[in-house]
């Protein structure tokens, strides 16, 4: 099974990583539809079409950076270079530590980074500006943000020495539990005490989206929960608490394009760093 995983992925068509992309958002929103944790007045249509569009974005600045990606990762294993080409382990072992590793320097590391950096915090505000955070939320990126993110996850696969399958096993993984995490929808109590204690749940990640400090400045974490437990950033706010949005924006231009794309370079809009 690991051998047809591994096959798989070194040569994943472009349609199918479309297609799981798609599948997720198609399947989340079902769901949340069904079984909403809040019941927004709003028209999901219309919420959708501007993080669609951050999506498409998104996915532009990835391709564009996609061959560098496949050239680092080519290098390093080539070149016996980096920490999962150090020590010798068994192939699935490396796999998982390499899936860990990913996780925690393409996404923990760098989303805690972007709250801390004033510079990279005014790209990261335009995720946290929606008032409404749903499925599509996940990929509700800034372009500049999304530059960001590339080249960490670039630097991941450099320091670790990372194969291009377990790069693409990783993101496709990293999406979908990103579109999970952002559903609005209602978990049951026992899944944060079990499988919560592992990945990142919606109530995990919605205490993120709360609109001001400290709960802004907690649960980083993209796949794997436990990193923010390990480094004292897990916060556990009730859900009845969590407003959506942010205390510093005019939160009801969540849905202007223009200002959105502009919030960045806004010198109005205030932060405490």
């Amino acid at each position: 099974m690991f051998e047809s995983i591994q096959s798989y992925f070194s040569s994943i068509p472009s349609l199918h990583r479309a297609l799981i992309l798609a599948g997720g958002i198609t399947f989340f929103w079902w769901v949340e539809s069904a079984i909403p944790l809040f019941k927004f007045q709003y028209s999901k249509w219309r919420h959708a079409s501007i993080n669609i569009f951050f999506t498409l974005t998104t996915i532009v600045i990835n391709f564009g950076f996609a061959l560098l990606m496949v050239k680092t990762s080519d290098w390093t294993i080539a070149n016996n270079f980096g920490l999962l080409n150090m020590v010798s382990l068994p192939n699935i072992a490396s796999a998982i530590i390499g899936l860990l590793l990913l996780d925690f320097i393409g996404a923990y590391l760098v989303h805690m980074i972007e709250h801390k950096v004033k510079f990279l915090w005014k790209f990261h505000m335009v995720h946290h500006a929606d008032t409404k955070v749903d499925t599509t939320t996940a990929n509700r990126h800034h372009p500049g943000e999304s530059v960001i993110r590339a080249v960490f996850a670039i630097l991941a696969v450099f320091v670790l020495g990372t194969p291009m399958w377990l790069v693409m096993l990783y993101q496709s993984l990293s999406v979908v539990l990103s579109q999970f995490n952002h559903a609005n929808i209602k978990t049951p109590s026992w899944f944060d005490k079990t499988l919560g204690l592992i990945i990142v749940s919606p109530n995990m990640h919605r205490i993120h989206h709360h609109l001001m400090r400290p709960q802004t400045d907690s649960n980083y974490g993209n796949i794997f929960s436990f990193w923010d437990k390990l480094l004292g950033t897990y916060n556990s706010t009730p859900m009845s608490e969590i407003k959506y949005g942010l205390d510093v924006l005019d939160n009801q231009r969540d849905q202007d394009l223009l200002y959105q794309l502009k919030m960045p370079f806004n010198k109005n809009i205030k932060t405490d760093y």
